[in-house]
């Protein structure tokens, strides 16, 4: 009998049970390292320049709209929140690109019963360097236009308001990419194709993509559910391609 199509939010969880299990804790830890030490340098970093940055996009009021002041700043500071988490976890996907690939083919293994793959070894982890880093940087030139566009849209005055709702969508619509980009590549499934796929699989891959985004805000708990939303991601891979 054909396996049900799950939501964004149980292929999450049930991502998470796959990478704590026995089998696959293994796979984990060298991601894992690789974000504890990314997202420790992005606390440090973040924590000495944000009201920096906060500051830097506010818009400068005449005095008799100062009380505007107190309805923007919350605005803005989850703007500046948004572009650096998302900016960081790109970064983070980026390093650990090899080590997430390698994770996804052995949740594949896991999840359909039978191993197409090469057995493990570290020349194989080695291989999938060149391109898994080349897949990152297609991800990159995808990503870097549109993100730069919102960039610019944050900077002007009265139309930046609209810049943390746009960048909360296209932040939820990476996360899907970034994350089920791993199966696709690892089937061999070209960028366009993966792209016209997730498209045809709109709301199903932006569900994945909200929750996937929300859990990976919450401090101390995304360094582990980075792992999580590749074998997520891998579980909506296998059960949406049937």
């Amino acid at each position: 009998m054909q396996a049900p199509v799950l939501s964004g939010p149980q292929y999450l969880r049930e991502g998470l049970k796959l990478v704590l299990s026995p089998n696959l804790r293994l796979f984990v830890l060298l991601p894992l390292a690789v974000n504890l030490l990314l997202f420790g340098g992005l606390i440090y970093f973040a924590g000495h320049q944000f009201s920096v940055w906060v500051d830097a996009l506010m818009p400068t009021l005449p005095s008799w709209l100062n009380f505007l002041t107190y309805i923007l700043w919350p605005l803005f500071v989850a703007l500046v929140v948004l572009m650096v988490f998302f900016t960081f976890t790109l970064v983070a996907n980026v390093i650990a690109a090899p080590f997430n690939g390698f994770l996804a083919e052995k949740v594949e293994v896991v999840v359909r019963g039978e191993d197409n793959f090469p057995a493990f070894s570290w020349a194989e982890l080695v291989a999938m360097v060149p391109r898994t880093f080349g897949r990152e940087m297609r991800k990159l030139g995808y990503f870097l236009p549109r993100a730069i566009g919102l960039f610019i849209l944050s900077l002007i005055p009265v139309v930046n308001v609209i810049a943390a709702p746009l960048w909360l969508i296209f932040g939820v619509w990476m996360m899907a990419i970034q994350y089920i980009d791993y199966p696709a590549d690892n089937n061999k499934m070209s960028w366009q194709d993966m792209l016209a796929w997730l498209r045809q699989k709109r709301w199903q891959s932006l569900g994945f993509g909200g929750i996937t985004y929300l859990a990976l805000m919450v401090p101390v708990v995304n360094v582990l559910m980075m792992p999580a939303a590749v074998a997520g991601a891998t579980l909506f891979w296998v059960r949406e391609r049937n």
